[in-house]
């Protein structure tokens, strides 16, 4: 956990995605890591969540840093499935 420049705690952690999808009708395996950004309000539930847990997390992407072509999930809502 860090703190913003404005004493907003955030903490950064990274979600596992798994699927099977369908491209150009052919079925294709998709896994990815994301980068999840999460502020004060969600805190306690990021510190419940241990590796293996699903989360189904809602919010909006942006660079990582003002230069940075990197994108991050900036969660606003967490939730256990």
């Amino acid at each position: 956990m860090r703190y913003t420049p404005a004493g907003i705690a955030v903490t950064e952690f990274k979600i596992g995605h798994a699927s099977r999808q369908i491209e150009a009708g052919k079925p294709r395996k998709v896994e990815c890591e994301i980068p999840v950004v999460a502020l004060a309000q969600s805190l306690e539930t990021v510190a419940a969540i241990t590796p293996g847990t699903m989360v189904k997390v809602a919010g909006f992407l942006a660079k990582k840093s003002r230069m940075s072509l990197q994108l991050v999930l900036h969660a606003s809502k967490i939730d256990f499935i």
